[in-house]
């Protein structure tokens, strides 16, 4: 379209960008309405800096040509695993978990950029593959990519992050065309081995048992370990359909609703906006994801395609389990509700994410 000019910037999705803007602002205010009366107050200045750190990093990744980060792919890889294991041996430890490395006085989550990494590994990995079906070859390489990151990532132990890189294996890998008897071989090993996870529980963390039992029964334990849940459930449950007003959700502001400003934001934000604020929120998220997927049909080759949708599935995965936490329909995992919840790791990851996209975009102009 631009023939024989390089990228620019009109050719960005703005329609994308807006999107991201009214999600980013509606955290703002959610987080400056969850923490302006308690010792947290002005956290939202401080998502405000991260939001700008990210739209720099995003607007800087979108000139990279994705094409030479494709071909680093094993570089960054292996720096991605040396990253991981570095954080075992050397990291930061916080409320009884390893995850972060300390650099100038600043926190670094390798995890965050290893959802990075493994988006752009096996994009590299389908886009190679010639084939119109996966052979239990590739799916077995797809699997042991997968499964390394993820494994060390536990160790730390992150289970909320080790699982948002799953969906990223299992889309490429439908993407790519896996066959049905492989795909029902999975489902039936899945199943075998819930019984087996279920068993082995006694071998996970103390507070990693206790998300289990409490997702399973939080009822039991509402002063406890069940407490998280019962008390989300409450306040959404209070919220009705428009809402209790913005700064006079009684849950959220007395601070009985966990983690109100990051991991169970969505759970003010529907005390105090209602029903109708929630699906607002939701909306926006939906036409985030279709303007990704948009994005990927558009994309100039396979590799670009498999990129974008590597984003869509992280990002998807992200609302999804976070929805679900949130009104007691899946365990507390920790993850965050992208673009919304208060964290400079997980805001910084969505726009270099985004950066990605961009940078497939851009590349169509490009002759």
């Amino acid at each position: 379209m631009n023939s024989g000019s390089g990228p620019r910037l009109h050719d960005l999705d703005w329609t994308l960008l807006a999107i991201v803007g009214a999600i980013s602002m509606m955290g703002l205010l959610e987080i400056y309405s969850s923490t302006h009366a308690s010792a947290m107050a002005g956290m939202q200045w401080k998502q405000l800096v991260w939001i700008g750190i990210g739209l720099a990093g995003m607007l800087l990744l979108s000139f990279v040509d994705y094409h030479s980060l494709l071909d680093q792919a094993p570089l960054l890889y292996l720096a991605g695993i040396i990253g991981l294991l570095v954080v075992l041996v050397l990291g930061y430890s916080r409320l009884g978990a390893k995850r972060w490395i300390l650099l100038g006085g600043q926190t670094l989550q390798v995890s965050e950029l290893m959802k990075l990494i493994i988006i752009i590994v096996l994009a590299r990995y389908f886009a190679e593959v010639r084939t119109d079906r996966l052979t239990v070859a590739d799916l077995a390489k797809v699997t042991l990519l997968t499964l390394v990151p993820v494994g060390l990532i536990l160790k730390q132990p992150d289970l909320g992050t080790a699982m948002v890189l799953v969906p990223v294996a299992v889309l490429g890998a439908f993407l790519a065309g896996i066959e049905w008897k492989h795909f029902a071989v999975l489902l039936v090993a899945v199943a075998l081995l819930v019984p087996v996870a279920w068993n082995m529980r006694h071998h996970l963390k103390p507070y990693q048992q206790k998300r289990i039992e409490t997702f399973l029964h939080p009822e039991e334990n509402p002063r406890g370990a069940g407490y998280q849940i019962l008390q989300s459930e409450i306040a959404v449950g209070s919220g009705g359909i428009w809402g209790k007003g913005f700064g006079k959700g009684s849950q959220n502001q007395l601070g009985f609703v966990p983690v109100r400003y990051s991991d169970f934001i969505l759970a003010s934000l529907a005390e105090e906006q209602g029903f109708v604020g929630v699906c607002i929120v939701l909306l926006l998220y939906l036409g985030l994801i279709f303007r990704l997927v948009d994005n990927a049909q558009k994309a100039k080759d396979r590799a670009g395609m498999y990129v974008i949708m590597g984003v869509t599935a992280i990002l998807g995965f992200h609302v999804l389990v976070n929805a679900s936490m949130v009104i007691g329909y899946m365990p507390v995992t920790g993850i965050p509700l992208p673009l919304m919840s208060y964290g400079g790791s997980s805001t910084a990851f969505v726009f270099l994410a985004l950066g990605l996209v961009m940078s497939v975009r851009l590349r169509r102009f490009v002759n």
